[in-house]
């Protein structure tokens, strides 16, 4: 297939990592592997667009670049990744319905709630109107789903739960052995954790969970934490990490993606809250390394982390609950080890990207061949 291709979020060349970028390059990729052709029509960055007026005219050259190369050499579709009230999709829809292109959203989410704050509601209402402009709408979270049944019969709509490549993210014990001795964590339990220190629900977690870990030094478990990330909020991290657990954690710094399978082989448990998470690919990378997750039991958490079996989730700001989670593992390294066998078992029989994005590229050929 010929594909016309946007991630009106967050462009694929985007310099700041993210979850949300990491499953547009990998969807990108993938297809790119199974030898479609990818046609990136914009890198503009629609984030809160209808109150950046300086970035309409840029948006409109793109609008009629688009519109005059299709026009001349047609795809067999658009395909957008993730449009939602923040970053609405207005280029797509626009472009295809003058051409007549087939349109698909790949994690098109609605939420009504936006159409109620007059900040939001432009945002929700072009997103709207890309969501009902689609010809089909795929997502990889199940909540969404269940939203997007409001405004879109179900014909229209697809699940592809969300996948990672477990090939890229096995346990290497011997690469982990030479980051604990780094560390000085040869004898003691180790809790991972990673994430951007962004001034955003990210480093609150961080500043959640290093409070949350201060109970454990209160009650004599020996744990080192490491903490993998880089950030504006980094000082301050630090500074509660000296207050709240003083000679219990270690700062690494922000690592590559393709080098973290070494950061995760060097771990016991993997912890991070994950405050309102919309997924989270830490946790899928961090299972595949056979890693148990203690997390929030909230947003698309649960989807990911099969609870009591690859791990535990605990209610929301439950500190007691969450520091006893990490405690009982610590203390049971039976449990952990089952834990985390099962963990990577579950990624590999459900979250294998290759495996599950097959079915979006069955969908997008019944879209772009569909009479």
């Amino acid at each position: 297939m010929r594909i016309a291709f946007y991630a009106p979020f967050k462009p694929l060349n985007h310099k700041n990592p993210s979850g949300d970028l990491v499953i547009a390059q990998g969807i990108v990729e993938f297809l790119k592997r199974r030898g479609h052709g990818i046609d990136v029509q914009s890198r503009i960055r629609a984030r809160w667009i209808f109150y950046r007026p300086w970035l309409w005219p840029w948006l409109g050259v793109d609008f009629f670049r688009s519109v005059r190369r299709l026009s001349a050499s047609p795809p067999d579709l658009w395909l957008t990744y993730h449009s939602y009230y923040k970053a609405p999709d207005v280029l797509g829809p626009l472009v295809c319905k003058c051409l007549g292109i087939k349109y698909v959203i790949f994690q098109g989410i609605y939420s009504t709630k936006q159409r109620k704050r007059a900040k939001t509601l432009p945002g929700f209402l072009l997103n709207r109107y890309a969501l009902k402009r689609a010809d089909h709408v795929i997502t990889n979270k199940l909540e969404d789903l269940e939203n997007l049944r409001r405004i879109l019969p179900a014909a229209k709509l697809s699940h592809v739960p969300p996948g990672i490549d477990p090939r890229a993210f096995q346990r290497n014990e011997g690469e982990g052995r030479v980051l604990r001795q780094e560390w000085q964590a040869t004898t003691i339990p180790v809790i991972l954790t990673a994430a951007m220190f962004r001034n955003d629900v990210k480093s609150d977690g961080l500043e959640w969970l290093i409070r949350c870990c201060s109970r454990l030094v209160g009650q004599g478990v020996p744990f080192l934490l490491v903490i993998a990330g880089s950030g504006p909020m980094e000082k301050k991290l630090k500074a509660l990490a000296r207050k709240f657990i003083p000679g219990n954690y270690r700062f690494v710094g922000r690592i590559p993606r393709k080098e973290m399978y070494r950061f995760y082989s060097a771990g016991d448990i993997f912890a991070f809250p994950g405050i309102r998470e919309s997924l989270g690919m830490v946790f899928l990378e961090a299972q595949s390394c056979s890693l148990p997750v203690i997390a929030f039991d909230n947003g698309g958490i649960p989807e990911v982390v099969d609870n009591g079996n690859c791990g535990l989730l605990i209610p929301p700001f439950d500190e007691h609950g969450f520091a006893s989670a990490i405690a009982k593992l610590i203390e049971d390294p039976g449990l952990r080890k089952q834990m985390g066998e099962n963990a990577a078992d579950h990624i590999r029989k459900r979250h294998d990207l290759d495996l599950n994005y097959l079915r979006l590229e069955a969908l997008l050929k019944e879209v772009a061949f569909d009479g």
